[in-house]
């Protein structure tokens, strides 16, 4: 949801922006834009003294390169008034390019503009206030020029800030809440002359409601990249002279793989030779740890495939095999086990856990519906599974003993991470199960497992989804374990067919050519209803969500129980309906019921079941099989089929599958 790439450096800014935001694309957004500091013919940009500190003495950045953090002394011309609205304009010494739509629109428009310079700024939005639009699109720069910005999140209290500086005679030239930024820090400035750029920042931020995560210009500091968030992630890339601020890591790692993740409520002060970090309301400086980024280059690219999604479909396997690496271990039959090394310090509580609950958004919610199922059965512990946006706002009650369990891919789904925060303030211990490596998520909880099934890149969830579902797996089987509940015998068993899992999951994928054909006539229908029971109630809450992401085909997922509570009035020849029917399922015999049901009313059914069933063949008009497996293993092998027929129902439709309409991969506002 929105993107941020800066650069300032020695190489020309425009090309890694403008890569940067090819990078972001994945995200969700309607327009983009580009702000780069013009120099002067022959110039060079030199660093002075010290990030604009308040005492403007020299000192030493905070893991800065070369050991001096140069600030931007005013070698730069005042900035011209801002031209009218259009395309391209140049203010003063800061040029922006602004356009609706796509990258590539805002990169054709930035040829002949002549952005040449090592410093700037570049966004793509996903519109919160005002419409989609050039005017809308970010960069947003002061009245006079003086202060550019891009930034991510909700600004709450925008329409009082914005009415107090319209007061004062200043003229707002879009819609946005993040126009308001550039005017407040020029405000500011204007008003204390004498006041450091960290302290009008720093000023300007403290008078802020919501979230942000921003990155600042100025047109009289031509070396100074300033950034800063709150509740909105921002990174810093750490290069030999150069640095990059983004909102995440897919567009630093084409230039560096060391990178400084920014705190809660802090701020860094960018220059050539070096970098400091600070609280946003504070001057401490901070001695920032340079982290190396595990992510490679070719796992965000397509690698021949026509979509990402369709690449991590098919790497399931693959990235399944890495999820339980060292994690579930054979040693003959007696010592067969599973370890979380991420949950070890902790399992005494988790053990003694009067309760779990999983908090979580999206795909991320339904696969906590199954270990809702998995810690209860495997483990013994009661668990309530709540949408965080709920959970986050109705006070609950909250017990010392309970812990909350926390799921998300990206690590910075906003809801998510604010149900982290209201569990640790009552005393509650908060574990996260998240993919990106050094996210928020994975820093502020008590201890936490990642998934290890690389970068996901297409916004419909796939591999994260089966991820999330065996870490729960392994999770709920160690606690079993400990607590005493699963004797050797029963351990090794799980964990065979635990470490069976990737090699079926490939023998599933295998069929796709089947589900392409079924696709082609599946294509045209307007509604699809997805049934599950058990295990697989959330696997068709799940189905019905890729569907509707990625396809914009109206499906939803019940219990099948629940059909005949009012979805079953919907039924016609002209709705599709989906139904998990493991023949292993204790509940067989009433989804063949609820098939009958459907057939009786003239509706179309697609049938998942297990090998060697046929059962269904003559019910059904389609009838997909899955190896046999576990009853709680069955989630990870039912979900294919599902998501290899969303993908190409909606390739089939010629719809976006990267990136749906008005969908955003990482949800960092409310």
């Amino acid at each position: 949801m929105c993107g941020i790439t800066a650069y300032i450096g020695k190489r020309q800014a425009l090309e890694i922006l403008l890569g940067g935001l090819r990078r972001l694309e994945y995200r969700g957004y309607d327009s983009a834009g580009v702000a780069v500091y013009q120099e002067a013919k022959g110039s060079t940009v030199e660093s002075k003294k010290t990030c604009d500190s308040d005492d403007d003495s020299s000192s030493t950045a905070s893991g800065g390169a070369g050991g001096g953090a140069g600030a931007g002394a005013g070698a730069g011309a005042g900035a011209g008034k801002v031209g009218a609205a259009s395309d391209a304009h140049n203010l003063g010494r800061l040029k922006v390019t602004k356009k609706l739509g796509k990258v590539a629109n805002l990169t054709a428009a930035c040829k002949g503009t002549n952005m040449s310079g090592s410093l700037g700024i570049a966004h793509t939005r996903w519109a919160t206030h005002g419409e989609p639009s050039d005017r809308n699109s970010h960069p947003h720069t002061s009245e006079d020029g003086d202060v550019t910005v891009v930034h991510n999140g909700i600004i709450e209290n925008f329409v009082a800030l914005r009415a107090g500086l319209q007061k004062k005679g200043i003229k707002f030239s879009s819609d946005t809440d993040t126009e308001l930024l550039a005017h407040l820090v020029s405000h500011i400035r204007k008003e204390n002359p004498n006041l450091s750029i960290r302290n009008a920042v720093s000023e300007a931020l403290s008078q802020v409601e919501g979230t942000y995560g921003c990155c600042f210009l100025f047109a009289d500091r031509p070396d100074l990249l300033v950034g800063a968030r709150s509740g909105s992630p921002l990174i810093m890339g750490v290069g030999k002279g150069e640095y990059i601020l983004a909102s995440d890591a897919s567009a630093i790692i084409e230039h560096t793989r060391q990178v400084v993740y920014l705190n809660e409520g802090e701020m860094v002060m960018c220059t050539r030779s070096g970098y400091e970090v600070t609280p946003i309301a504070g001057s401490a400086k901070r001695s920032a740890t340079v982290h190396t980024l595990e992510m490679s280059l070719s796992q965000i690219e397509k690698g021949g495939y026509k979509h990402f999604m369709l690449k991590e479909i098919m790497e399931q396997p693959a990235v399944l095999e890495n999820c339980m690496r060292g994690r579930v271990r054979h040693h003959g039959s007696s010592t067969n086990e599973i370890v979380l090394g991420g949950l070890k310090d902790i399992m005494p509580k988790l053990v003694a856990a009067r309760r779990m609950i999983i908090c979580a958004c999206g795909t991320s919610f339904h696969a906590g519906l199954v270990g809702e199922y998995l810690l209860e059965s495997l483990a013994r512990v009661p668990v309530e599974v709540e949408y965080a946006s709920e959970f986050r706002y109705r006070n609950p009650i909250l017990y010392k003993d309970d812990v909350v369990v926390v799921i998300s891919q990206s690590g910075e789904t906003a809801d998510t991470l604010a149900a982290v925060r209201q569990a640790k303030a009552n005393g509650v211990t908060a574990i996260g199960l998240v993919n990106a490596v050094g996210s928020t998520i994975a820093r502020e909880t008590d201890a936490g497992v990642y998934l290890h099934v690389g970068p996901e890149i297409g916004v419909a969830s796939t591999k994260a989804f089966t991820g999330q579902v065996l870490v729960l797996t392994m999770m709920a089987a160690m606690i079993g374990r400990a607590k005493g509940l699963i004797d050797d015998a029963t351990m090794a068993e799980y964990v065979e067919a635990i470490d069976n899992i990737p090699s079926l999951v490939k023998s599933v994928l295998e069929q796709k050519d089947k589900i392409v054909s079924l696709c082609g006539s599946f294509r045209f229908a307007q509604s699809f209803l997805y049934l599950g029971r058990g295990y697989n109630y959330p696997v068709a809450l799940e189905g019905a969500l890729k569907l509707k992401e990625i396809s914009y085909i109206h499906a939803e997922g019940y219990a099948a129980a629940e059909m005949k509570h009012g979805p079953i009035a919907l039924i016609d020849k002209f709705m599709p309906v989906v139904i998990i029917a493991p023949s292993s399922d204790p509940t067989y015999l009433k989804i063949v019921s609820n098939i009958e049901e459907v057939l009786a009313r003239g509706g179309s059914v697609i049938a998942i079941t297990e090998e060697g069933n046929h059962d269904l063949d003559d019910k059904c008009e389609e009838v997909i099989y899955v190896p046999t497996t576990l009853e709680f293993l069955m989630p990870l092998l039912a979900v294919i089929p599902l998501q290899l027929m969303s993908y190409y129902i909606a390739d089939l439709r010629k719809c976006n599958v990267d990136q749906p309409r008005n969908l955003a991969k990482s949800v960092t506002v409310e």
